[in-house]
């Protein structure tokens, strides 16, 4: 027996939440040294510096500001599976958080390469990257 299709619905609903950074603040970032300096290599190695080999999650932001741009009707199965994969990544990652103060963090970074800033409220305000309540800041 196989399992039913995932929830199209749902899909884009998680993806909209997860993926919280703007289409221009995520290029934005994506054009930054910051960006390629952190994450793993398709085959595993971790990425150190910028000018090396991709990310898989630095791809992953290229991917989904194009997911982002694409109609909702013209969205194909691939592109929920990419969504999906996104959506894996934030919830585990997020799950991971380290303590304290994680502004300039590798954890950080990484999750911003695949559009979700851990210091951004689920209303886009900045947060005081301590996790708490505090809001303020464009982000």
């Amino acid at each position: 027996m196989t399992a039913p299709p995932p929830d199209r619905t749902g899909t884009l609903t998680e993806f909209k939440r997860v993926v919280n950074m703007t289409p221009a603040a995520l290029r934005r970032w994506l054009d930054g040294a910051g960006s390629q300096s952190v994450g793993m290599t398709p085959e595993g190695g971790r990425v150190t510096h910028e000018g090396g080999e991709e990310s898989v999650g630095h791809g992953m932001g290229r991917r989904i500001l194009e997911l982002k741009s694409a109609k909702r009707d013209s969205l194909t199965d691939d592109d929920l599976a990419a969504m999906r994969k996104v959506i894996g990544y934030v919830h585990r990652h997020m799950a991971q958080r380290p303590d304290g103060d994680v502004t300039d963090t590798r954890w950080r970074h990484s999750l911003m390469n695949w559009g979700h800033d851990p210091l951004r409220d689920p209303d886009g305000k900045g947060g005081d990257g301590r996790g708490g309540d505090a809001k303020g800041g464009d982000g």
